[in-house]
């Protein structure tokens, strides 16, 4: 409904398959690094400023809805 800078993110595929999504607006201030969203084992969101693209906090599996591709 609201669609702000702090909805953007940039996803990216690695070769095994899992995807990780950084923030397009957030940076660490010091590094330039991006912030990365992470969940961890209990469920929680982890800070964006904590989590690293090689944690696997990070990593997420993409899943297929049926009916929603298409060729």
């Amino acid at each position: 409904e609201n669609f702000n800078p702090e909805c953007k993110f940039k996803e990216s595929v690695f070769e095994n398959y899992y995807v990780t999504y950084s923030s397009m607006l957030y940076r660490q201030s010091q590094s330039g690094r991006s912030w990365y969203i992470g969940i961890n084992r209990d469920g929680q969101v982890m800070k964006g400023n904590r989590v690293k693209k090689t944690k696997a906090a990070a990593h997420f599996l993409p899943k297929v809805i049926e009916g929603q591709i298409k060729f």
